[in-house]
This record gives structure tokens, sequence and C-alpha cells, in this order.
């Protein structure tokens, strides 16, 4: 690598799709991240015992805790412990493995010359665009008041089961939340769903910034021994997202679970469902991939062009 390949580099910012925006100087200023994401089994522990312990400790006051006036105690509701106990801290622990893998996926594309040189200031534009997107404060606003308006629409209309439960019984056609149930329906679940959001907003900035950089001239090598012209270290990127794969699927089969054992629904009558969610997340980590074929398929044209005109000269001399 050349000294002015190391130079520019040295001079990337060193891009995050984790590290800023207003929640993240929340936990900076109570301790319970650092500046590189440090103490993160403070903050799973943190978060997990306010969105879950309160519920265990109301539904014992309200004895829901175990079988008896409601047909699904708090204990027996595998959707609620797995979106609570299982699905969140793993979307918190992602974080790290995120932030840890895209950095340098970000920096390879100077380092390996694949972006060239007069191109260098449309690339950094791209990731200080990125940066700002992921810093402002109306986005995660509207986050929030997303998660109070059509995220609770949604879990009481769809999600939320219809039978009596520690966290709602139902009267007359309307459900009569229980006080573990105003906790649920205030506190965790929106929790819960401003963290997924948060996800779903960083997949969108991760998207944004391959499509920019898919925009460039990028120096691709057709004989490269990768076999994707040098770009294959940008496949690798897609497993830093398979923790919040697995969570989704986690809170699906938990969601299906309850359905199944207290809903009265049958497992087949999900299988759009689960079709759907392996399609969605399939489109979610391998589509950005597909923004670099145009360039890809162009270098390959190219290199098979190359090729047989020195093949012809070789033939011919």
């Amino acid at each position: 690598m050349s000294h002015t390949a190391l130079s520019i580099t040295d001079e990337v910012p060193d891009f995050s799709l984790v590290l800023g925006g207003p929640i993240f100087q929340l936990f900076r200023r109570s301790h319970l991240s650092g500046d590189a994401l440090e103490l993160l089994h403070r903050r799973i522990v943190a978060i997990v015992l306010v969105a879950w312990l309160p519920l265990l400790l109301l539904s014992i006051l309200g004895g829901h805790l175990l079988a008896g006036t409601v047909r699904l105690p708090f204990l027996h509701d595998i959707e609620a412990h797995v979106r609570l106990l299982v699905a969140l801290p793993v979307l918190i622990a992602a974080e790290l493995i995120v932030h840890s893998r895209i950095r340098p996926v970000v920096k390879a594309f100077l380092a390996r010359r694949i972006v060239r040189q007069q191109d260098v200031p449309r690339f950094l534009a791209a990731i200080d665009s990125a940066t700002r997107l992921r810093n402002l404060v109306p986005v995660e606003l509207g986050l929030v008041i997303l998660v109070f308006t059509v995220g609770q629409w949604l879990w009481r209309s769809q999600i939320a089961l219809g039978a009596s439960t520690w966290y709602a019984i139902p009267q007359a056609g309307h459900m009569h939340l229980t006080t573990a149930g105003y906790w649920y329906e205030i506190v965790s679940i929106p929790i819960f769903q401003f963290v997924l959001l948060r996800w779903y907003l960083r997949f969108f900035i991760w998207f944004r910034f391959l499509w920019q950089v898919s925009k460039l001239d990028l120096h691709l090598i057709p004989t490269h021994p990768d076999r994707a012209g040098g770009l294959a270290f940008l496949g690798k990127s897609s497993y830093a997202f398979s923790p919040i794969l697995f969570a989704q699927g986690a809170l699906l089969a938990g969601v299906i679970a309850s359905r199944v054992l207290y809903g009265g629904e049958s497992l087949l009558s999900f299988k759009l469902e689960i079709v759907g969610f392996i399609g969605l997340f399939l489109v979610l980590i391998l589509a950005p991939l597909t923004m670099f074929t145009p360039q890809m398929a162009r270098a390959k044209r190219k290199g098979l062009a190359e090729y047989g005109l020195l093949a012809n000269r070789y033939v011919d001399g």
C-alpha cells in the first residue's frame, strides 16, 4: 500500500452506526456506556430490570403470577419473557458487534483503494452525511412519538392476546389493563419497540451510505482473487447484523407460541408470517450488497474483453 493510501485512511472519520444520538449520550451521562460502548452488561441489566422486573412484582401483587384467575399468568407468558429477556438483551448487545465490524469495512474502501483518489471527498461526504443523520435529535424523537402512537395501537389491536391474561382482562370487546398491564404498555413495550425501530433506522442509514458509495467510480479489479472485484470484504459485513435477525426470529417464535398455546390458533395459520419474516430479513441483510452489482458486471465485461485481447495477442505472437 502506498504512503498516500495510508495517509488517506488515517484521515477517515471513525464512522460507527451506533456511536451517536441522544440516547447514546444519555447512556454516557448516566454511566451506562463508555465512549466506545463499554459497560455492556450494566446497560443490559439496567434496561431489562426497568422493562421486566416491575412486571414480575406487579403480577405478584395482582395475583397473576401463576395459574389462577386468568388464562395466561405472567410466568407462563412465553412471548413477554422472550421479548424482554431474550430479544431485548440481544438487540442491545448487537450494538457492540455492529460497531466493531462495520468500522473497518468503511475504512477498507480507502485502505484497499476501492475509492479512487478523485472520489475521496465524495466518500468522506457520504460518511459525514450518515453521521449527521445518525445524530439527529428530531429523528429519535420521531421514533419515540411513533412508538407511543402507532406502536401502542399495533400492540393493542394486533399483538395483545384476546384471552384473559396477567396484563389485561377483556370485557365487552375492550381490554381492561391490570396494574402490571399499564407498566407493560407504557414502559416495557415502548422500550422494546424503540430499540427495535432504532435498528431499522440504522439499517436505513447503512443502506443509504452504501448506495452513495455505489454511485462512485469504484476501482474494481476483475482478476481480484476474491472473485468479487475486491469487494468481498463488504459481503462479510452482513454477518454483523445476524443478532438482529436472531432477536426478531425469537420474538416471532414467542408470539406464535403464545397464540398456539393460549389463543387456540393453529401453527399452520402462521405460515405466511414465517415466510414473510424470512423473506423480509433476507432482503434487509443482502439487498444492500446488490447496489454494487452494476459496477461489478461492468468490471467483469471489461476484464473479459481485455483478457480476450491479451489472449489474441499471445496466440498471434
